[in-house]
């Protein structure tokens, strides 16, 4: 099975995260597939829209650390991100010139509220239930949470930053995380129905749109990925990152040290 399924609608791409067995946890595969679906979408010239969804019933659980956090912990970013793909986060790698639609429901964890912060619009499910966890697991948000929960959500945002604290879809839309909420099953048709609205204008205009949108971040965006890249590595071999992954698997609260 497939764990990414990328489907053609005209002129959206239809790009779907398909590990239901393990709560669609981003894996080095995925994030790879995904990047390379983003620059597809960059590069042909009938498509004008993404939309990211998850199969099964979580959008997805988070990042797939056993895969990913020994590249993180290297400092081997470019091996995480390809050379030729779009950073779907728009943190550390060129991101995809084409908006994107997130369609989310179930769990959504860490890397799903940064990629749906980096997206254009985002459509949530009565169900879906939100949480920044990394400072809860002794590591720290690589994909630009850091940055986006304050400047998006303000103090709020912040607050749950800092507290990994859950927070359910009523309060997404309050703060401005997601632009709506729909019955659960229907996140997907009504954000492909946004992405048809935004593929049927004009695509220069959208496009030039939101790279001024993203210039008017560049200088935030930069600032924050230079702290995290350089205290990336002390923090992803800590002892409390260890901690923090050992309490996870034990399903115990962890005890960090600051060490």
């Amino acid at each position: 099975m497939t764990k990414v399924t990328i489907d053609r609608d005209g002129q959206l791409l239809l790009i779907g995260v398909n590990r239901p067995e393990a709560n669609n946890l981003w894996d080095l595969d995925v994030i790879q597939t995904v990047s390379g679906a983003y620059k597809t979408l960059a590069d042909d010239d009938e498509l004008r829209v993404g939309v990211v969804y998850g199969h099964g019933k979580h959008f997805t659980a988070g990042l797939d650390l056993l895969s990913v956090a020994p590249l993180v912990a290297s400092g081997a970013v470019d091996s995480i991100i390809p050379a030729d793909g779009y950073d779907p986060w728009d943190f550390f790698g060129e991101s995809c010139p084409k908006p994107i639609v997130v369609a989310a429901h179930g769990a959504c964890n860490t890397l799903s509220i940064e990629l749906i912060m980096a997206a254009q619009i985002a459509v949530a499910a009565e169900d879906t239930r939100f949480a920044q966890l990394e400072v809860a697991r002794g590591i720290v948000p690589l994909g630009g949470a850091t940055f986006r929960l304050l400047s998006r959500l303000g103090p709020v945002g912040m607050r749950y930053l800092l507290t990994a604290e859950r927070f359910d879809a009523q309060e997404a839309y309050r703060l401005g995380l997601v632009s709506e909420i729909v019955p659960i099953g229907q996140q997907l048709d009504r954000a492909v129905e946004l992405a048809k609205v935004v593929a049927g204008n004009a695509p220069i205009a959208v496009r030039t749109a939101l790279a001024a949108a993203r210039a008017a971040e560049r200088a935030a965006r930069d600032a924050a990925a230079k702290v995290v890249t350089d205290a990336r590595n002390a923090v992803m071999s800590s002892a409390d990152a260890m901690e923090g992954a050992r309490a996870f698997v034990e399903r115990r609260t962890p005890v960090f040290k600051g060490e």
